[in-house]
């Protein structure tokens, strides 16, 4: 039985810089599905399964031949301009270029940390969106962070990307450009150590992934099928991460993709989750860790729990035997919870917690039987949370224009 205080009646507030769109007039964040941007990038080879880049050269009058050629630059050897492929004519290169392998993303910024293990990169889209990636060297994996959205409609309050509001979904090639980038920059030696490989992808960049379904399992399918149709990188090391849209759990599990599922949790009652996580509002805790249970038993996968800790918001002992009594109670060992040390973002009133308070919180869990592993944070000095590159970077440029 967990003996929760009394509430003191503080209210889950947004920071002060939320844009105009992000909150209601009485100042409470509002979801939002519909992105305010409806243009489409243009078609990609990344966009389409092998047939139909067959279909497309084939149309344009090219050799169908020329798909797994072309394939197998993109996929294998992570060249994206047709110019840059010896075994390609000269005479072809535009027409290829137009139709399959048109420019989607170009970097505007990188910033570098952790001795140089971590690069964060700004990149903008043919529409002038901007969305980030970040690529994390460890000593047993190259890990690469992605974002599916540019901004994002869940209006968490103490998220930057939510706080931005949804500017519009990224296609299936704007994702896969992103993985292909950071593929070549493992390659020539951009991270510190050397050369190395790019092994696993997290979907918990900019953006709420489910949100965006089609375009996810597209690219998961370009991610996990072998050259020449995609990357080749192994499905167990991918995660996906929601905040909660439990329908949309339930078809990622039917898919049967062997990917981890992490959920953004963040408080484990109603009542807080409500006010930290809107779209609590249409699926509870309760809801939200049954199709969690639900993919576990049809992936065989366990479950990532991820959990923000914020200081006197979310951190206390008795949340945490909540969380754990959640778990436990829908079985045991389905389950691995991740306490993340908040990011805060600038001018937010949110904070990390205290040592003694993660401490605290940790070691309540791992008594209840969970496994429980401590978020190693990456970038905090280098505007490590999503969203806080690309405000950033938009302030330092509407300042020098003035």
């Amino acid at each position: 039985m967990v003996n929760r205080p009394r509430r003191t009646g503080r209210q889950v507030m947004p920071t002060d810089q939320a844009p105009e769109g992000a909150l209601t007039k009485d100042a409470k964040p509002i979801l939002s599905f519909a992105p305010r941007r409806r243009g489409k990038p243009p078609a990609h080879l990344a966009d389409l399964d092998f047939e139909q880049r067959q279909k497309v050269l084939v149309d344009a009058g090219l050799p169908k031949f020329r798909a797994d050629q072309l394939s197998r630059h993109y996929f294998q050897r992570h060249i994206a301009d047709p110019a840059q492929m010896p075994d390609l004519p000269k005479s072809m290169v535009d027409q290829v270029q137009q139709s399959l392998m048109p420019p989607l993303i170009k970097k505007v910024h990188t910033l570098e940390t952790d001795d140089g293990k971590t690069l964060k990169h700004l990149w903008e889209l043919f529409d002038g969106a901007r969305v980030e990636s970040v690529l994390m060297r460890y000593p047993s994996r190259t890990t690469l962070c992605i974002s599916s959205q540019a901004g994002c409609g869940m209006a968490c309050p103490f998220c930057a990307t939510g706080q931005m509001g949804l500017t519009r979904n990224l296609s299936t090639a704007e994702i896969i450009e992103q993985v292909r980038m950071a593929a070549l920059a493992c390659e020539n030696g951009d991270l510190a150590g050397g050369p190395t490989r790019l092994s696993n992808i997290v979907f918990m960049g900019m953006g709420e992934p489910l949100a965006n379904y089609r375009a996810i399992i597209n690219s998961l399918q370009r991610m996990i099928e072998e050259p020449p149709h995609g990357f080749g990188l192994s499905a167990r090391n991918i995660s996906v991460s929601t905040v909660g849209l439990v329908p949309a759990i339930d078809k990622l599990a039917d898919l049967g993709y062997p990917v981890t599922l992490a959920v953004s949790l963040h408080a484990p009652d109603d009542e807080l989750r409500d006010e930290l996580i809107p779209i609590n509002s249409r699926w509870k805790v309760g809801e939200l860790l049954d199709a969690a249970r639900r993919y576990f038993v049809k992936t065989g996968r366990r479950v990532s729990i991820e959990y923000a800790l914020i200081k006197d918001m979310n951190d206390h002992p008795w949340r945490a035997q909540l969380l754990a009594d959640e778990l436990n109670k829908r079985g045991h060992g389905w389950a691995h919870v991740n306490p993340i040390p908040l990011n805060p973002t600038p001018g937010s009133i949110w904070t990390a917690s205290t040592s003694r308070a993660q401490n605290e919180f940790v070691e309540t869990l791992r008594n209840a039987g969970i496994v429980t592993t401590i978020r190693d944070t990456r970038g905090s000095d280098i505007d490590g949370a999503c969203g806080q590159l690309a405000t950033s970077v938009a302030k330092e440029e509407e300042s020098s224009d003035e």
